[in-house]
């Protein structure tokens, strides 16, 4: 058996032993160890909370009346975020019967309502049910059936949509009273939420994260800061200078949506900034950053290329930013060199991550940013990467093979899917992304994503979902999907259509099939109709052909 790297992060490595010694010998705030986490040992932080409700009680201690949640209509700081929530967990208790381990299904745009009610569920031991807000109403009923929630809350848009396929829901909770969290007995590897993930069979698939990942994740980047401080020399920000501060544009059904409300905030301190309901506005970002002296953007390319080019873009003041993040989609070079250009300000960052590891995986910046600018970066501190073959055999150092993932941030399983968990959990709990990359000078480096992903403006697409409901149509005998490049929203849907004989269809019913069924954004900008597509002799098909025989 072959036998190849393990990747881990490496930057601890150039600490002064002494450095090391305050930050991870026995006491210390970053002291580690290994233990065993649902059958399979992983590294772990010694020194760490035990929950996420933990993790909000601190918070209030440590940051009191710092603003927290920022939304346009209120502004709830860290000391009152605990009590609006318990008193929201209450009524869920009494009114609701939400108890541990019931699941609270979610479809809704972000709002105060809907950040403080996913707080509660929380601390009541029960588990979130982060639904897409883009979906249609049989995406969303098929998220219902499978999570099978206790109560479903939602705004208006998404309750007609689901009143649509005969699922009741009710609006989303306001309650202005106060009341402590409750005090219930929360386990480490408890669930907290479910976030969905599609994947290349086509149907969604719920990702089930637990307190520890969640935790976990917030510790290991608190150490990452940390030895990154000392490495450059850097004292901490004063207490009485202004607070971190970012803006929330995800939705809370994405991993880097959840990930602000319950590790940057509630964690580190930082104030969430959240825009005015409605379409993402460019000018509104620009607006907010500079109201709020934000010091961190996280986002995909195309919304940075919309921001570049706002005609307003030179008025606004950007002196704050400190970081700029991407995620879903990789800084193309132009980007970078633009934004380097306008936000001198700002370090860069990219990164690789999945729901399945809370987003963690790998992540590229500081010096690597230029130097490995193609690459995704070194791992997470504690995370692990692997490159392995079919027979899941280690790779040798530069060879291609699937990026498999290791440690305390990785995911506990598809809800009601073990067939699906096995395929992607060993028994030693290495995640088998799907994803292809190679290791080389101590980067990982992506070949393919999901081999045929299409992350159109930071949406993951999965072409088989949209080829499975093209054949469903009487007149379509053969489908394939790919993505197309685009300047701003990175790539675009296109359909190859092969039609039975003697029948006919416009672009514009092909479109209206899908979106009949599917999110907008599923819905392919191009339609192509071909005699044939071409195959492998086992039967795949040779997607790259397609791409190089579009028409113009």
């Amino acid at each position: 058996m072959t036998v190849g790297p393990t990747l881990r992060w490496h930057d601890e490595d150039r600490l002064t032993p002494e450095q090391s010694a305050a930050l991870s010998s026995p006491g210390a705030p970053f002291e580690r160890t290994m233990e065993k986490v649902l059958g399979a040992e992983v590294e772990v932080f010694v020194q760490r909370p035990r929950s996420l409700v933990e993790v909000l009680r601190n918070s209030a201690d440590q940051f009191g009346d710092r603003p927290y949640l920022v939304f346009p209509e209120q502004t709830v700081t860290f000391v009152e975020v605990p009590e609006r929530a318990g008193a929201m967990a209450a009524v869920l208790a009494d009114e609701y019967g939400i108890g541990k381990g019931d699941r609270v299904a979610f479809a809704s745009a972000n709002s105060l309502e809907y950040a403080l009610a996913q707080l509660a569920v929380v601390s009541l031991g029960a588990i979130i049910v982060g639904l897409n807000g883009w979906w249609t109403g049989p995406e969303l009923a098929y998220g219902m059936e499978l999570t099978t929630p206790t109560v479903l809350f939602g705004d208006e848009a998404r309750l007609e949509r689901l009143a649509e396929v005969g699922i009741q829901g009710t609006p989303m909770l306001s309650v202005d009273e106060r009341s402590p969290l409750p005090e219930v007995a929360i386990a480490e590897d408890d669930p907290f939420m479910i976030l969905f993930t599609s994947g290349t069979t086509g149907r969604p698939k719920g990702a089930t994260l637990t307190h520890r990942n969640m935790v976990h994740m917030g510790s290991a980047m608190a150490f990452g800061r940390a030895v990154t401080m000392l490495l450059n020399g850097l004292a901490p920000p004063p207490a009485d200078g202004p607070p971190p501060a970012s803006i929330c544009a995800t939705p809370f059904f994405h991993i880097s949506g959840t990930a602000p409300l319950f590790m940057t905030g509630a964690r580190f301190g930082s104030s969430l900034v959240f825009p005015p309901p409605g379409r993402w506005d460019p000018g509104v970002h620009l607006q907010l950053t500079a109201d709020h002296r934000v010091s961190a953007w996280s986002g995909v390319p195309t919304q940075y290329w919309r921001m570049l080019e706002h005609p307003d873009f030179d008025s606004f003041d950007l002196s704050s930013l400190a970081m700029v993040s991407s995620g879903g989609a990789p800084f193309p070079p132009e980007l970078m060199r633009v934004l380097n250009e306008k936000i001198p300000t700002a370090n860069l960052s990219n990164g690789y991550g999945m729901s399945e590891s809370m987003g963690a995986g790998t992540l590229l910046s500081g010096a690597r940013y230029f130097t490995h600018r193609e690459s995704v970066g070194a791992p997470y501190p504690t995370l692990e990467v692997q490159i392995r073959d079919d027979d899941r055999n280690v790779l040798p150092e530069g060879e291609v093979g699937e990026i498999c993932l290791h440690g305390a941030v990785i995911f506990s399983g598809y809800w009601g899917d073990p067939d699906a968990t096995v395929a992607v959990l060993d028994d030693e709990r290495w995640y088998h992304s799907g994803d292809y990359g190679r290791i080389e000078d101590g980067v990982l480096w992506l070949e393919s994503r999901m081999r045929d992903l299409i992350i159109r403006g930071g949406e993951n697409i999965y072409p088989m979902e949209i080829e499975h409901r093209l054949v469903e149509h009487p007149d379509i005998a053969d489908a394939a999907v790919i993505g197309i490049e685009h300047r701003t929203l990175g790539q675009e849907v296109m359909a190859v259509i092969v039609l039975h004989e003697g029948t006919s269809l416009e672009p514009a019913a092909v479109q209206e099939w899908v979106a009949q069924t599917l999110a907008a954004f599923k819905v392919p900008t191009y339609v192509e109709f071909r005699e044939s597509l071409p195959y492998t002799e086992t039967g795949k098909v040779v997607k790259h052909q397609l791409e190089g025989q579009r028409s113009s």
